[in-house]
C-alpha cells in the first residue's frame, strides 16, 4: 500500500496537473475571500472564515475529481491495470494507496488557507477577536468532506478507462451526494419522510461540522459514506477478475 502510495505522490508532483489543480483551488479561495466583493471579509466586517467553508465544498466539487480522475483511469488505458492486479497486492490495499495519494493532495491544497486565518486573527479589532474553537471544527468537516469527495473520484475512475468521463462523473456523484438530497427532500411528496432523506446527504451533516459542531455521528456518517464508495471501487475492481 505504501508503494502505490508513493507511485501515486511522486506521479503527481512529476505533471503539472497537480501545481495547476492546487492553485486553481488557491486562488479561487482567495478570490472570493479576499477580493468579489460579495464574498469579501475586508466588505462585510466581520472576523471570520466562513466564505471558505460555505464555497470550499463547492470548489473541491470540481478539485477533487481532476485529482483522483486518473488514478484507475489511466492504468486501465495504458494497459499497466492487469500487471498491477497481479503484485502481491490485494485489492483494499491498491485502493487505500491511491486514495491516501488523493486525500493527502487534497490535505496540501486546504492547509495553505491556514494563512487566511493568521491573516484575519491579525485583522480583526481587537486582533484575535476571532473563533478559534470554531474554525477548527469547520477545517475538520471541510477535510471530512475532502476525504469522501476522494473516494467517490477514486470509484468514478475505476468505471472506464476516459479520463475526461471519469472527472464529469465524480463532479455528478459529488453533486448528488452534497447537494441532491438536500434539494430532493425540499419537494412536497415525501411528507414526514423529508427529513430522512435530508440527512442522507452530505449538506445536512457538513453544515453542522462547518459551525464547528463536531458531532460523532455526523463523523460516522463522513467515514461511512467513504467507505461505502470504497467498497463500490472494491466490486468494480473484483468484477475484471470474473
Amino acid at each position: 500500500m505504501i508503494d502505490i502510495f508513493r507511485k501515486e505522490i511522486n506521479s503527481f508532483l512529476n505533471s503539472i496537473i497537480a501545481y495547476i489543480v492546487i492553485s486553481v483551488f488557491l486562488t479561487a479561495i482567495g478570490l472570493l475571500m479576499w477580493v468579489f466583493p460579495e464574498t469579501s471579509i475586508l466588505s462585510y466586517g466581520f472576523a471570520d472564515m466562513d466564505t471558505l467553508f460555505s464555497f470550499g465544498p463547492y470548489v473541491l466539487m470540481f478539485l477533487v475529481p481532476a485529482i483522483t480522475m486518473r488514478m484507475f483511469a489511466e492504468e486501465k488505458k495504458s494497459g499497466t491495470m492487469e500487471l498491477l492486479l497481479t503484485q502481491p497486492l490485494t485489492d483494499f490495499q491498491i485502493i487505500f494507496g491511491k486514495f491516501l495519494a488523493g486525500f493527502a493532495l487534497v490535505l496540501f491544497s486546504i492547509l495553505p488557507t491556514i494563512l487566511y486565518y493568521f491573516s484575519i486573527y491579525n485583522l480583526g479589532n481587537p486582533p484575535g477577536n476571532i473563533d478559534t474553537a470554531g474554525i477548527i471544527g469547520s477545517y475538520i468537516g471541510l477535510l471530512l468532506l475532502g476525504m469522501i469527495f476522494t473516494s467517490i473520484g477514486i470509484f468514478a475512475s475505476s468505471l472506464n478507462d476516459n479520463q475526461v468521463v471519469s472527472f464529469i462523473t465524480a463532479i455528478f456523484l459529488c453533486f448528488i451526494f452534497y447537494y441532491g438530497f438536500e434539494s430532493l427532500s425540499g419537494l412536497d411528496i415525501w411528507g414526514s419522510s423529508a427529513s430522512i432523506i435530508e440527512q442522507t446527504g452530505i449538506l445536512y451533516h457538513y453544515n453542522f461540522l462547518s459551525k464547528g459542531l463536531i458531532d460523532f455521528r455526523n463523523v460516522v456518517y463522513f467515514l461511512s459514506i467513504t467507505g461505502f464508495m470504497i467498497l463500490l471501487t472494491k466490486f468494480v475492481l473484483s468484477s475484471r477478475k470474473w
